[in-house]
């Protein structure tokens, strides 16, 4: 699904990510973990596109991440930690909104089955500014939803939120049994309840661990069982 070989990204004679090769697998919810600054959103915005590579490949899909070609971007999907929406409108108009930016037309039913997959559709009629953090959170994973990319890669989806709304998106997360998920974060606790597995980034090197692994290498505990 994504695959990384020989990654180098530096900015100026800074060396960001030194020669990362790694492989995230179909269906894999994958914990990026590292310090501040360690270079995660560097790795990201790769992965995007967003930054040109320097050195190394990046295939999704086994396609090439390249501005010449598009199709990559098909097979992917990206929620920002910060990302606008409209206040003044309802969660099914912000919705409907970013929907049409994708396709001319809004599909409705889909719009609902994204809506009801992270407990909005009940409130899918009231203005964005009246939604509480995590609210506003699970309607940003529901536009992120509504491109049924098969790759997901999230940015501290739980930014911010109280323990509730943390739950409410954590147990959307683990119903997308079909979504391969790359997420940053820094809650140990989020990372045994929702991941599969860790890449951990530390000094330009990057390493893949299963969560039980990453756990007792780093010494963390485990895994309640």
């Amino acid at each position: 699904m994504i695959h990384v070989t020989n990654l180098t990204q530096s900015f100026g004679k800074k060396t960001i990510l030194e020669d990362i090769t790694i492989t995230i697998d179909k269906h894999e919810i994958c914990a990026l973990v590292g310090r501040n600054g360690a270079g995660k959103s560097t790795f990201i915005n790769s992965l995007l596109g967003l930054l040109p590579v320097k050195q190394g490949t990046i295939t999704i899909n086994d396609i090439e991440v390249t501005k010449k070609s598009s199709e990559w971007k098909k097979a992917i999907a990206y929620l920002p930690e910060k990302f606008q929406l409209y206040p003044m409108l309802t969660g099914l108009e912000n919705l409907t909104f970013f929907a049409q930016a994708v396709e001319k037309v809004a599909d409705q039913e889909r719009i609902q089955k994204v809506l009801t997959s992270v407990s909005l559709w009940d409130d899918c009629d009231v203005q964005v500014k009246k939604y509480s953090k995590g609210m506003l959170q699970r309607l940003g994973l529901a536009i992120t939803l509504y491109q049924d990319s098969s790759i997901l890669i999230l940015d501290e989806p739980t930014s911010g939120i109280d323990p509730m709304g943390r739950k409410e998106i954590l147990e959307v997360l683990k119903s997308l049994h079909d979504k391969t998920i790359l997420l940053s974060s820094h809650h140990l606790d989020e990372i045994k309840q929702v991941c599969t597995h860790v890449v951990y980034l530390d000094n330009g090197k990057m390493n893949k661990y299963t969560v039980a692994e990453f756990l007792q290498t780093h010494n963390l505990g485990g895994i309640d069982s």
